[in-house]
């Protein structure tokens, strides 16, 4: 166990225990409140560094397919299909020859969301 902590009672530990998890909590909240400021000022093209970090954004992407345009294209057992399962079941349907693949890649909807990301300066 930690230092200090072996000679607590159960009722200490479960008081010691919420306080670490409210401050966490309380943290997380401001850290995310604090990532959206920075986040939508880096989008404005403003530009954000201290002594030991940049911050910078990093663009992910996502495909999905968006139902009424899937199943106007496929039809609704695809669609029922597809949609049950996933973007990697639809793609094993094309790989597999049941539906065109080029219809396919002509539905999709790459999705992109940013996230901050702090590089260290000392690389």
């Amino acid at each position: 166990m930690l230092g200090g902590m072996e000679d607590l009672t159960l009722s200490e530990l479960l008081e010691r225990y919420a306080t670490l998890r409210d401050t966490i909590l309380g943290l997380e909240a401001e850290r995310d409140e604090l990532g959206a400021r920075v986040k939508a000022a880096l989008q404005s093209g403003e530009q954000a560094e201290t002594d030991l970090y940049r911050a910078t954004l990093k663009v992910s992407r996502r495909v999905e397919y968006p139902l009424e345009r899937f199943r106007e294209v496929f039809g609704d057992a695809a669609a029922l299909e597809a949609a049950s399962i996933d973007r990697r079941r639809a793609e094993a349907l094309a790989k597999a020859g049941d539906l065109d693949g080029e219809q396919l890649r002509n539905v999709a909807v790459v999705k992109e969301t940013q996230s901050l990301v702090l590089q260290p300066k000392t690389r």
